[in-house]
């Protein structure tokens, strides 16, 4: 998919051609769509770094382009990891800034539908910058997300005997490896386009990439401070699963017990040999009431020593 923005009088606007000042955003990109890219400038090589799912952040400059490798968030419900980070290519090149990413992404959706009104695709380090603070907000935000998951699954870890609770906070886990990852790595990228002073031309943009500096901390610490208690969490679910499951033997321990004394008084008197009383006319409600006494006494006994 390939769009084409430029901002007008009458806002962000798309566009059917290519123009100056345009920002064109590809997501997961068709053959003739590649093709168009390179007609436009854009090196294969580049094209490939952004849809490779293992790149890592950089940035790399020359007289006639700025590529800038990030990775940013995505959410998969309905994959075994629900949260993984992606590379995203940014290419300033010319009079237009070309986004490059195997995944579409709530990023795009924002800058799209015009959340920052400050932003105009003819500045293209402008833009470029508010990618990086859009991708900083989207990491907390699914940080938050994974915290109120997190909450869900531990209420239902109190009374669990399995491990269904524990695997779904390791893919948590996980996803929290990725985010943790990608920032550190995604910070060292940002300090090293501060050190370049390629957004120092205007105020604006150095207060900006200041911004974004200080929401990639944030999100490193969240992100820590968050693996941190799952980690703890999970060693500590893991030992109270092995204690429900010790109580629920336990109780079915004792259980069999209490079932067994009847079964022992009916044994004794079910023998073919002489037996104390067994011509008493009350005989077998004797044996009765001596298996319920027996078996009242063993219930009162596991239920003060709290078994049940």
């Amino acid at each position: 998919m390939l769009c084409i923005y430029k901002t007008t009088e009458n806002g962000l606007e798309t566009l059917d051609t290519i123009a100056n000042g345009a920002w064109v955003n590809v997501v997961d990109p068709t053959p003739g769509e590649i093709e168009k890219l390179i007609n436009w400038g854009m090196e294969m090589d580049y094209i490939n770094y952004s849809l490779d799912q293992d790149e890592m952040p950089r940035m790399e400059r020359d007289e006639d382009y700025t590529f800038i490798l990030l990775r940013i968030p995505i959410h998969q419900p309905e994959s075994d990891i629900p949260y993984i980070t992606v590379p995203l290519g940014i290419m300033i090149l010319g009079n237009k800034i070309i986004t490059v990413c195997r995944y579409d992404s709530d990023i795009f959706k924002s800058l799209a539908n015009g959340k920052y009104k400050q932003l105009k695709t003819g500045k293209r380090y402008r833009l470029t910058l508010y990618i990086f603070l859009e991708t900083a907000a989207r990491y907390l935000n699914l940080l938050r997300e994974i915290n109120r998951a997190t909450e869900a699954v531990e209420d239902r870890l109190q009374k669990s005997t399995q491990n269904r609770e524990l695997l779904e906070l390791l893919k948590y886990q996980k996803s929290l490896t990725y985010f943790a990852t990608a920032l550190r790595s995604n910070e060292v990228m940002m300090e090293r386009v501060q050190k370049t002073q390629l957004f120092n031309y205007y105020e604006e943009d150095q207060d900006l990439l200041e911004d974004v500096l200080t929401e990639n901390q944030q999100a490193i610490q969240m992100t820590s401070i968050n693996t941190e208690i799952l980690s703890s969490m999970m060693d500590a679910f893991a030992s109270i699963i092995s204690n429900n499951l010790n109580v629920v033997m336990k109780a079915l321990a004792a259980l069999t017990i209490i079932l067994n004394v009847p079964t022992i008084v009916a044994s004794f008197y079910g023998m073919n040999v002489a037996l104390p009383g067994e011509g008493h006319p009350f005989a077998f409600l004797t044996v009765i009431g001596l298996s319920l006494g027996l078996t009242a006494l063993a219930t009162i006994i596991f239920y003060k020593r709290n078994w049940f």
